[in-house]
């Protein structure tokens, strides 16, 4: 689980959107990009070479 304040500060390294955690998928989403963020450990993987489309 993040935590909520790092989540507040967190925005999407491509458009600078808002991202949404999903805690059971354990990762991070960016509506406007369609991009989906790995977090791994507790880490998120804000590379956008590492994202996936959703």
């Amino acid at each position: 689980m993040l935590d909520s304040k790092l989540l507040e500060v967190l925005a999407c390294p491509k458009c600078k959107g808002d991202l949404e955690y999903i805690a059971d998928k354990n990762e991070l989403r960016c509506q406007k990009c369609r991009l989906v963020y790995a977090v791994k450990d507790d880490i998120p993987i804000m590379l956008i070479d590492e994202a996936k489309g959703f």
